[in-house]
C-alpha cells in the first residue's frame, strides 16, 4: 500500500512568511533573509496561492497577519523551531553560536555592558547578540534565546528566575544641596526633581511612603529615561531618583551621591526569562548560567 503524499508548501515561501510575522515590515523581513522587498512579496503570495488563502493585509502602512495568518503562524512555528533545533544540533561545533538576549537599555549600558569583557574571555564561542527595548518581546515569535525582565511579573508564555532586586533612593551631584536640609519634615524647596517618563509617579510614590508633600509641578523636569535623568543629575541640575543596580556605577565613582539615606525597595526586581516548554541550546544555558552567577544567584 502505498504511502500518502505529504502536501507540504514551499519552505522558501515559509521562511518568507514567519520572517513578515516577526518583523512586521516588508523590507527587515527581507534584510533578516537578504533577500529584496519584492522577492519577500513574491514568495508570500506564492505561499497564499499554494494555500488559497489570504495570510495578509497588506491595506495599511505596515502587513498585518489576518485571523487565518495568525492561526497559521501558531501552527507552523514550534515545527520551524524543531528544524532549527535538530539542524543545529547536526551542524559542526566550529564557529561561534549565536545567543540572542533582550533586555532594558539601561540595564544593559549600566550593569552588562561593563562585564561583557569578562563575559568574552569566558566564552570566546558565543557571539552575545543583545536586543535593548523596553518593549515586551515574544522570545518564540522573534527567535530570543533570553530576556532580562524588569517588574514584578509573571509574564505570559516565559519562565522566568529572580536575577537582582531594584531598590532606589534619591541622588544628586555631590554639593548639589548647599544645606543639610530634614528630608523627613518636607522636600527642599529649591530643588529641582527629575523625573523618568517611563515612571512619572517616582517622587510621588517616594514623598508618599515617607509622609511628606510631593514636589509641585514648578519643580519637575521630566526626561525620557533613567539615564537620562541620572545624567543630568551629574551635571548638578537636580535630584534623580537613583535605581539599583542602575546608578551604582554612578555611585562607585562618586558621580553621584545619595543625601537622604540609603536605598530601599521597590518592589520591583529584574527577572532572567526563557520561552516556556523550551529547551535551550547549550550557548544560551551557558550564558543563562553566567549571568546567575554574575547576579549572586547562582546555586
Amino acid at each position: 500500500m502505498p504511502k500518502p503524499k505529504l502536501t507540504l508548501p514551499p519552505f522558501a515561501a515559509l521562511r518568507a512568511f514567519h520572517a513578515v510575522a516577526i518583523h512586521d515590515r516588508f523590507k527587515d523581513a527581507a534584510e533578516s533573509l537578504g533577500l529584496t522587498e519584492s522577492a519577500i512579496s513574491h514568495q508570500i503570495r506564492r505561499l497564499e496561492e499554494f494555500l488559497h488563502a489570504s495570510l495578509i493585509d497588506r491595506s495599511g502602512p505596515r502587513p498585518i497577519l489576518s485571523e487565518l495568518g495568525e492561526r497559521y503562524l501558531a501552527q507552523i512555528e514550534p515545527a520551524l523551531r524543531q528544524i532549527h533545533a535538530a539542524t543545529d544540533a547536526i551542524l559542526p561545533a566550529s564557529g561561534r553560536r549565536a545567543v540572542r538576549l533582550t533586555l532594558p537599555s539601561s540595564f544593559a549600558a549600566m550593569w552588562l555592558v561593563p562585564k561583557l569583557g569578562v563575559f568574552e574571555e569566558a566564552e570566546p564561542d558565543i557571539d552575545l547578540q543583545l536586543i535593548m527595548t523596553t518593549r515586551v518581546v515574544d522570545l518564540q515569535r522573534e527567535q530570543v534565546d533570553l530576556a532580562i525582565r524588569h517588574g514584578k511579573g509573571p509574564w505570559p508564555d516565559v519562565e522566568s528566575k529572580f536575577l537582582l532586586e531594584e531598590t532606589a533612593m534619591p541622588v544628586c551631584a555631590p554639593g548639589y544641596l548647599k544645606d543639610d536640609h530634614d528630608m523627613s519634615s518636607s522636600l527642599p524647596r529649591q530643588a529641582r526633581f527629575l523625573v523618568n517618563r517611563q515612571i512619572p509617579d517616582e517622587w510621588t510614590e517616594w514623598a508618599k511612603a515617607r509622609g511628606i508633600k510631593p514636589p509641585v509641578s514648578e519643580q519637575l523636569m521630566v526626561l525620557d529615561s533613567m539615564e537620562q535623568a541620572l545624567q543630568i543629575a551629574e551635571t548638578g541640575h537636580g535630584l534623580a531618583m537613583g535605581r539599583r543596580p542602575v546608578v551604582d556605577r554612578w555611585l562607585e565613582r562618586a558621580r553621584l551621591v545619595t543625601p537622604f539615606g540609603g536605598a530601599k525597595p521597590t518592589g520591583a526586581a529584574y527577572h532572567l526569562c526563557r520561552p516556556i516548554d523550551t529547551t535551550l541550546g547549550a550557548a544560551a544555558r551557558r550564558l543563562e548560567a553566567w549571568l546567575m552567577r554574575e547576579a549572586g544567584q547562582a546555586s
